[in-house]
């Protein structure tokens, strides 16, 4: 409540629609998974749940204080204190230069628009051909006009672009997107 500019949630995800947003993840080989905006970690357990044993989680996270929390709270969790906006730096400074999967829990519909197209457009980048970029957005939010701009420029960034069912034991009630094939200028 204190952060209304970073943090989009009320409450942190609930395991339902983490389950929804980590199917993503591969369950088999050694993939890389990266997690944008992992705040107090109600995602990453889901991921850790799929990834397979010679996998690697790695975690982005802009505020210093949810980096000491999670340090704490996931001590296997691998945190980058950084802005996802510079996504390929940051990854490339752990040594990552190409991911299977990117899940994020950013809070979309409160980014100014060139946030958002930056953000994807690294996504876009550092994503392998055959990977997935996956985010959700909250149902009562979908009708503001940085979600709908968000959900239009989801259709601009990527091929394909599915919508989930409506997650409702989370609150409040969500939509996964899973996002494929990105369209890089």
């Amino acid at each position: 409540m204190s952060k209304p500019g970073q943090v989009g949630a009320v409450a942190p995800s609930s395991p339902h629609l983490a389950r929804e947003i980590a199917s993503v993840v591969p369950r088999t080989g050694s993939p890389v998974v990266v997690e944008l905006g992992p705040g107090t970690g109600a995602l990453s357990s889901a991921i850790a749940n799929r990834l397979p044993a010679g996998g690697r989680h790695v975690a982005i996270e802009l505020d210093p204080g949810m980096v000491e929390h999670l340090n704490r709270a996931l001590p296997w969790l691998e945190v980058v204190q950084g802005d996802a906006s510079h996504l390929g730096a940051l990854l490339s400074a752990a040594g990552i230069d190409r991911v299977d999967a990117v899940v994020s829990g950013l809070p979309w519909s409160i980014f100014p628009a060139k946030l958002q197209h930056d953000i994807l457009q690294q996504v876009g980048s550092v994503l392998t051909p055959g990977g997935a970029f996956t985010t959700f957005a909250y149902l009562h939010a979908l009708g503001m006009s940085g979600a709908r701009q968000f959900r239009r420029r989801l259709d601009v960034s990527f091929d394909e672009v599915i919508t989930s069912r409506t997650v409702w034991r989370n609150v409040p009630p969500a939509r996964t997107y899973v996002c494929r094939r990105p369209n890089l200028p």
